[in-house]
């Protein structure tokens, strides 16, 4: 009856077997989460509101289209999404409340989710566990986004307080925004290429630590 349903099983056989006794508002919501099959679902009832679709749940998709594929998948058993641009035509609010509600789905569900953005608001930013730079095909920067402005303060270039993190994220590289964020007055601003920070980020701690992360053998 649908590959979440034999997870819960799996799950409720190995905490008996513990002596586990599960909380019973976890339990009742894996349970109704698990239903396959069904005409709803308290796992698509969610998504639909969480998404804006509820008020077309019954109907064909025109504009919704790109949200209703996208609650599909969500919906589905898939562990791992990408999602490209998901912030098209919706407003901050909405673009928050939905990034939201897929980190709470990444932690509670333990699933994976890349999601690309270009300069989301300060309060969607903040939501992110990760970051990725991609500058030039190359990655700039990738690893945890509390130490993505330490990284680029060791390279010399700071945030003002008028600036958003994704602002900074977005023009840093660029030739044209570079030099506003330049802070380290010792020695004059001279453009920084990619390759610089592609090569400054693999000495960089975060950096050091996601090389020996992929280079350790992984124990099955």
């Amino acid at each position: 009856v649908g590959t979440r349903y034999e997870m819960l099983a799996e799950l409720s056989r190995r905490e008996k077997g513990a002596g586990i006794k599960p909380d019973p508002e976890i339990d009742s919501f894996m349970k109704a989460t698990a239903l396959a099959g069904q005409e709803t679902s308290l796992v698509t009832d969610y998504i639909l509101k969480i998404l804006g679709l509820d008020i077309c749940a019954d109907i064909m998709l025109t504009d919704d289209m790109r949200r209703g594929i996208s609650g599909e998948m969500l919906v589905g058993p898939a562990k791992a999404l990408f999602m490209d641009e998901i912030s098209t035509g919706l407003d901050s609010s909405t673009t928050f409340q939905i990034v939201k509600f897929m980190k709470q789905m990444v932690h509670i569900m333990d699933a994976t989710m890349i999601i690309f953005l270009l300069q989301p608001p300060p309060e969607t930013f903040d939501l992110f566990d990760d970051v990725i730079l991609l500058s030039e095909g190359q990655v700039v920067y990738q690893g945890s986004r509390e130490n993505v402005l330490e990284f680029f303060k060791v390279m010399g270039f700071k945030c003002p307080n008028r600036k958003g993190v994704a602002d900074i994220l977005q023009e840093v590289t660029s030739k044209k925004n570079q030099s506003q964020y330049w802070y380290n007055k010792n020695q004059p601003y001279t453009y920084v290429f990619i390759a610089e920070f592609v090569q400054s980020f693999k000495s960089f701690r975060v950096g050091q630590q996601i090389f020996m992360d992929l280079t350790t053998p992984y124990s099955r």
